[in-house]
């Protein structure tokens, strides 16, 4: 199961660099500090994701240690990025694993 969410994470780094959303310089170490779900007022969703979830994520598996379940970040994305035309290609890899999170009890 860690395979395949390794490649869900993997294609949703995919999208993000094929409409340009991966960034190449990280948002400053006070940013990331924020305690609001989603470092919402500092981060944007795709910082979110690339900053933290990706990694966060990644090193959940690297460490062999146990994935988080049943959240949901679709509906924070599907309203922050609500009038973005990438919206559906972003939400799909992120959706397949909270899916397999969900379902891997």
């Amino acid at each position: 199961m860690k395979t395949q969410i390794l490649q869900h994470l993997n294609e949703l780094q995919a999208v993000m660099q094929q409409h340009q959303l991966w960034e190449s310089i990280p948002p400053s170490q006070q940013d990331l500090a924020n305690d609001q779900p989603f470092c919402i007022g500092t981060l944007s969703a795709t910082q979110w994701l690339q900053w933290v979830f990706i990694p966060r994520m990644n090193a959940l598996i690297d460490a062999n240690a146990g994935l988080p379940q049943n959240f949901s970040i679709t509906p924070y994305l599907e309203e922050a990025l609500k009038n973005e035309s990438y919206l559906a290609s972003l939400c799909n890899p992120v959706h397949q694993i909270e899916t397999k999170l969900s379902s891997s009890k």
